[in-house]
């Protein structure tokens, strides 16, 4: 190994020579790299390789390439690069190449070959690590569309791109990304053999015996991929992301057609296509374009085109009636609502058109039960608060067991501040299964904590951890303590404390919030804190070693502590923690003892 590994080194001798003749580096700088390099080298010929060394080699080597290229630019000398440059980069493939021949799996690895290869132009190489990864990594569809696009867009072949694609369409023939990078692919060629002729013609050169194919200048290829996949691939995603890449080009209107057309006679029943439908109406533009455009027209204009929309979608929710239909037509009435504009009156038109929408969708016991929430804003924003109330309380009649749906209605009426908030919680509570209903326990002892008197918040905070669940109850333990720290003071927040401890389960945090009030005390008490850590250790003292470090550093640093305490709770530590947390424990109070903790 030795042997092998001094060859290695004597290899680098040439290049290392030239850096110092030509004054790159130093011959202090030449020695440092040689040291390294030597490290380096016997990490990467050990048994036992590891993947992390070859990555340290390489970064290394590639750090030392840009480092010359800084100087060389420094100092402005572009010379000897192929006994330089060019011997670290064979250096940098071959232990790319022995990484990825020992971890083929590693498609990161891979992928970072990939990367130092385009960095530094070396197509050559790079051509056979595609070829090299994709023999392993056929089965990952990227790979085959980013080897593909690198021939065409790099090295201009798409010839060997389309050669990629068809490859890679024989192990994934159902894949809709492939296909659509194939679809580009194929415009891409045909638009540059367009630009190609129009420059001849241009030029008014005599093309000899070579042709331009009108079919493939048509792009009758993509026509071809389009036909073959729409038979393979089933979906509206498909066909809109086809046509979407159609439209780049502006040779493609018969494809377009040819792409809507087959989009609306087989999928005439998906919301998908009713929605491209409509929102088509917009790019359309005026029905009488004109040269010179007012503001005022503008607007009528951009009004007209929403019509038009609206009247697609119309016609769409009465063929297709259901949620999803609905919920397109929705959208697009929010997004035209929420676009700037400087015309109140079309905005005032967006807003009647999406409420009205809003309301159709109701009556038609087709409304969504997420859009409610963004119905409700609306009426909010736009002061129609019993329109608001009649939406809230309509939406729970709807959706009776939604916790959410009950929150969004209760908001509603907190901030309008109605009388009938306390009769809405008694009635969410009746309606939701006692499982789920913290987050209407938590709103419900807000709003009272604002509102009802010191009592009335009180006995809601005892009835809350009887309704909840064990598990949702713990949260409502800490709120419960803290509102009556706030309110009631020391020595009541002390005596709920214990009522509490009597009926598992706790948290940290409940343990930790009471811990937090004794220390706030102007006379705080090591007993009260030994008996709140006590309590907190039985029940998380087996899982936790913060809680542990934190009682022993209150026994060192409270004036009435004991630090002779500290070695029977280490001991008792040790003895109840589990697992890899002993360890962690013991380096966390050896740090605490030599006082970097």
């Amino acid at each position: 190994m030795a042997e092998r590994i001094e060859q290695r080194l004597e290899d680098r001798v040439p290049e290392l020579e030239q850096l110092e003749r030509v004054g790159l580096f130093t011959r202090k700088e030449i020695r440092a790299v040689l040291r390294k390099a030597s490290a380096l080298e016997y990490k990467i010929q050990r048994r036992a390789l590891r993947k992390e060394d070859f990555i340290n080699y390489i970064q290394y080597e590639v750090n030392l390439l840009e480092l010359i290229k800084k100087r060389r630019a420094r100092i402005g000398y572009s010379f000897k690069k192929d006994e330089i440059e060019h011997s670290i980069l064979h250096r940098v493939h071959s232990l790319f190449n022995r990484a990825t021949g020992k971890w083929k799996d590693d498609v990161q690895l891979w992928l970072s070959h990939v990367a130092f290869c385009k960095q530094w132009n070396a197509k050559h190489q790079l051509s056979k690590v595609f070829s090299t990864m994709l023999a392993i990594h056929s089965n990952k569809p990227a790979l085959w569309i980013m080897a593909a696009k690198w021939e065409m867009e790099t090295r201009l072949s798409s010839e060997s791109a389309r050669h990629l694609f068809l490859r890679a369409l024989r192990f994934h023939p159902e894949c809709p990304k492939l296909y659509q990078e194939y679809f580009r692919m194929e415009l891409m060629h045909a638009e540059k053999q367009r630009k190609e002729k129009k420059e001849f013609e241009q030029a008014k050169m005599d093309l000899g015996e070579f042709n331009y194919s009108e079919e493939i200048l048509n792009g009758e290829m993509a026509r071809i991929v389009y036909r073959d996949a729409s038979q393979k691939i089933k979906g509206v995603e498909f066909h809109l992301a086809v046509l979407s890449i159609a439209k780049l080009f502006d040779f493609t209107q018969d494809l377009q057609k040819e792409i809507l057309e087959s989009l609306q006679t087989r999928y005439a029943d998906d919301p998908l296509t009713w929605d491209y439908m409509a929102r088509r109406e917009l790019e359309l533009g005026s029905l009488q374009p004109t040269e010179h455009t007012t503001k005022q027209k503008k607007v009528s204009e951009m009004a007209q085109r929403e019509e038009r929309c609206c009247a697609v979608f119309d016609e769409a929710v009465r063929a297709v009636p259901t949620e999803d239909m609905w919920k397109c037509y929705i959208t697009f009435c929010l997004e035209r609502y929420n676009r700037k504009t400087n015309s109140e009156e079309l905005k005032q038109k967006r807003l009647e058109r999406t409420l009205s929408v809003f309301s159709k969708a109701y009556e038609s016991s087709l409304l969504p039960e997420a859009l409610y929430k963004q119905w409700l804003q609306l009426l909010l924003d736009s002061s129609l608060s019993e329109k608001a109330v009649e939406v809230a309380e309509a939406a729970t009649r709807h959706f009776s067991q939604s916790v959410e749906t009950w929150q969004m209605r209760l908001r509603v009426l907190i901030q309008l501040k109605r009388d009938d908030v306390t009769q809405c919680f008694e009635e969410a509570i009746k309606h939701v299964k006692s499982k789920g209903t913290l987050p209407l326990w938590t709103l419900w002892v807000e709003w009272s904590e604002g509102t009802n008197s010191k009592e009335d918040t009180e006995a809601l905070y005892q009835r809350s951890l009887h309704a909840t669940t064990p598990a949702e109850s713990v949260t409502m333990k800490e709120m419960y303590l803290d509102w009556t720290y706030r309110n009631g003071g020391y020595k009541k927040v002390k005596r709920l404390f214990t009522s509490l401890c009597e009926n598992r389960p706790f948290s940290l945090d409940f343990f930790r919030k009471m811990i937090q009030i004794e220390k706030e005390q102007e006379s705080c008490k090591m007993l009260y804190l030994r008996e709140y850590y006590e309590r907190a250790l039985r029940e998380f003292g087996s899982t936790n070693t913060d809680l542990w470090l934190s009682y022993i550093k209150e026994e060192l640093s409270h004036p009435q502590g004991k630090p002779e305490n500290c070695g029977n709770i280490h001991w008792r530590a040790m003895k109840m923690l589990q697992g890899d947390l002993v360890e962690d424990f013991v380096s966390k109070y050896t740090l605490l003892q030599t006082g970097h903790l």
